[in-house]
């Protein structure tokens, strides 16, 4: 199937390493323009220089942005401009925020919660969106948590935000569908990420038992028995991303094995 992405641009933010690499991975081995962004400079220039190498596509470039300032977030979208001549697709990533429970958290937890996982995300589609409305049409895919379905243990901020995702993304299905613009949310489950193995690690610290049981006792309940890969997470949402997605907006899906038991 071709997924028509071959010369369109698309924008991975939290993209240096996890999922965000992963699905910058898929999107440049489909021969789209890339530009990757994250907080930390070295490893986006690292991380640029393996996905070339990977995937022998050279229209791959970074930009160093705090998705918390709205500033650097302006920035990104302009030098991809810059580079590319316009944005067709974004997908929305960012860090977890912390492990906890409610009575571990202050309001300015909660604040830079929100700033993190959800207001990054509010800003960036502002932000891309004049130059989607201009071409006609456009991608934005949202990664979100399994959460959206069922909150997970001990990640309340996570439950929180992730779920709000829904609702903007929903909503923005409605107004933005007369543009083409497409909009759906990804949640992964219980995919190898160094974001999952410090999950795991705070787990088997609380419970005093070795990483290696909790990842076990994780397994055991996903019905295909592993955890996934970031590569297998990337195809779905390089889908959803492409014009080979012609006639799917405002969904929700999950990557997770069939982890989660909710309809």
């Amino acid at each position: 199937m071709d997924l028509g992405l071959r010369e369109k641009t698309v924008i991975v933010t939290a993209a240096s390493k996890g999922l965000g690499k992963g699905v910058a991975r898929q999107l440049a081995y489909e021969g789209a323009n890339v530009l990757i962004a994250s907080r930390d400079e070295s490893l986006l220039q690292k991380g640029v220089m393996e996905l070339k190498e990977e995937t022998g596509h050279s229209n791959i470039d970074y930009a160093v942005c705090d998705m918390t300032k709205a500033s650097d977030i302006k920035a990104m979208v302009a030098k991809t401009v810059s580079l590319f001549g316009g944005v067709d697709g974004l997908v929305n990533n960012s860090g977890g925020p912390p492990a906890g429970e409610f009575h571990d958290f202050t309001d300015a937890d909660w604040e830079q919660a929100f700033e993190l996982n959800l207001l990054s995300f509010i800003r960036t589609i502002r932000e891309v969106l004049p130059y989607m409305k201009k071409a006609g049409e456009g991608r934005i895919v949202n990664l979100a948590s399994s959460s959206f379905k069922q909150p997970i243990e001990g990640l309340i901020l996570s439950n929180t935000f992730r779920t709000a995702i829904i609702g903007l993304a929903k909503t923005l299905s409605q107004e933005l569908a007369g543009d083409n613009i497409l909009i759906n949310t990804v949640g992964p489950g219980r995919i190898a990420t160094d974001r999952v193995a410090h999950l795991d690690k705070i787990n088997a610290d609380k419970h005093g038992v070795p990483v290696e049981t909790v990842k076990a006792q994780a397994e055991s309940a996903i019905p295909l028995g592993r955890y996934g890969t970031p590569e297998e997470f990337a195809k779905v949402v390089v889908f959803l991303c492409s014009h080979a997605n012609s006639y799917t907006t405002g969904q929700a899906f999950l990557v997770d094995g069939g982890l989660v038991k909710a309809l």
